[in-house]
């Protein structure tokens, strides 16, 4: 069951089971990980509880924290579905361009096809902020470009940092 709050026309939020919460383990890993999550094509908070148990059963990551869930209209290529976004907090060991292999394996996983530029998808995965990192590669960039433009980033970012 979700709790929805509308924020305005365009924007609604859902609060749910594993949506919204905060673990209160103490992690062995490292580094420190936000990370966008985002869908828009079926089942999409189904799919965000199936990541969530995902993440909280792979000992390679820690789940440290989850953001309410933002119902948000599409940017770039606007003929699609409204997303679904999260924010999710996790521990890794891993460095930045290999969690970003890890993220990658875990999007195809939940059938993920890139096609072209904000297509339509099952589940994007977005490394928004890689503890206090700075890097600019033509593979990643961290921070994540313009987070803090939109407002799929930046809603469910302000709800962790309540």
């Amino acid at each position: 069951m979700y709790i929805k709050r509308r924020l305005k026309d365009s924007l609604t939020t859902f609060k749910g089971l594993h949506f919204g919460s905060k673990s209160r383990s103490k992690s062995s890993h490292r580094y420190r990980v936000t990370v966008g999550v985002g869908g828009n094509v079926g089942d999409v908070k189904r799919r965000f509880e199936h990541l969530f148990t995902f993440f909280k059963r792979d000992k390679r990551v820690e789940l440290l924290q989850t953001s309410l869930i933002l119902k948000n209209p599409p940017f770039g290529f606007m003929n699609q579905e409204d997303f679904l976004n999260s924010i999710i907090v996790l521990q890794v060991s891993m460095q930045p361009l290999a969690f970003l292999g890890y993220l990658h394996r875990v999007e195809k996983k939940f059938a993920r096809k890139r096609s072209f530029a904000n297509a339509p998808r099952t589940l994007d995965l977005d490394i928004i902020f890689f503890d206090s990192r700075f890097m600019k590669t033509d593979r990643l960039t961290i921070p994540h470009l313009s987070w803090f433009e939109r407002e799929s980033v930046v809603i469910p970012l302000a709800d962790i940092n309540r």
